[in-house]
């Protein structure tokens, strides 16, 4: 059986690390580098950053924040936000990132997600699926929606339908953030994450709603995700990668005891 992930979330806005509730009343949290190696240091297996204006303002990622953070960490990483192209691709990956993720844009243009995984590789693709819950209908069988634009834009496409198409496509890996439960504290979205871990063969990450170890336990189990992301526990609850890890390998749950920078117990 292969070791559950824990992956921490590092959203960038101007150069500084932030965190919101269900993409509103972003407050600055510290310095991306900075936290990104305290997290590796402590033993976290994967960080993610996502430059979170940087599709609405129309410009690029910060890419020397990337080459940066690939100078001081030595885990895989990947970025998200102001992707708008396969060159934007390239340059992510040749400044040090190990996958690229991409949301809004995939649902605009698919192909983006086949062209990645063809020059790229499969495993450099992570698909990023913000998901609402609705009233099930015929057009929305699972009862869950696609929303796009931090959760500003509801697209009219079901979260199975479009989980299963970016896999034939040739993601790599599907990053699912529930818009219900983002920053709440409350626990993830297990049903949402069951359901789409059961539709793929690829590796689901569970994202949003983390505030105890339990939450992560039970997404890891009951939800069958493959890694689980969180932000506002290490931010702000005062909870460490080696604390976190130990609570869940108390609970039977495989992890990877000594990663990054340090041992993580």
């Amino acid at each position: 059986m292969l070791s559950k992930r824990l992956i921490v979330c590092l959203d960038v806005r101007d150069g500084k690390v932030t965190k919101g509730v269900q993409f509103k009343g972003n407050v600055e949290v510290g310095e991306p580098v900075a936290m990104a190696e305290e997290y590796y240091r402590q033993g976290v297996d994967e960080l993610v950053f996502y430059d979170i204006t940087a599709s609405a303002e129309g410009r690029p990622i910060d890419i020397e924040m990337v080459r940066e953070v690939a100078r001081r960490i030595f885990i895989p990483f990947s970025v998200g936000g102001g992707i708008r192209n396969l060159d934007d691709m390239r340059e992510v990956l040749l400044a040090g990132a190990e996958k690229v993720s991409v949301n809004s844009l995939a649902v605009r243009e698919p192909e983006i997600i086949s062209d990645g995984a063809r020059a790229f590789g499969n495993q450099c693709i992570v698909l990023g699926m913000d998901a609402l819950e609705v009233e099930a209908s015929e057009k929305i069988p699972s009862g869950y929606e696609i929303v796009v634009k931090g959760g500003r834009e509801r697209t009219g496409i079901d979260m199975l339908e479009w989980a299963k198409r970016a896999e034939e496509l040739g993601a790599g890996e599907i990053c699912l953030n529930s818009i219900n439960a983002d920053g709440t504290r409350d626990g993830y979205e297990l049903t949402a994450t069951r359901m789409v871990s059961r539709a793929v063969e690829i590796p689901v990450i569970a994202s949003g709603g983390a505030g105890t170890s339990e939450h992560l336990a039970r997404v890891l189990t009951e939800g069958e995700a493959d890694a689980a992301l969180i932000a506002s526990m290490v931010h702000f609850l005062g909870f460490t990668i080696p604390g976190i890890k130990s609570d869940l390998a108390a609970e039977g749950i495989r992890v990877r005891l000594e990663t990054g920078g340090g041992p993580a117990s």
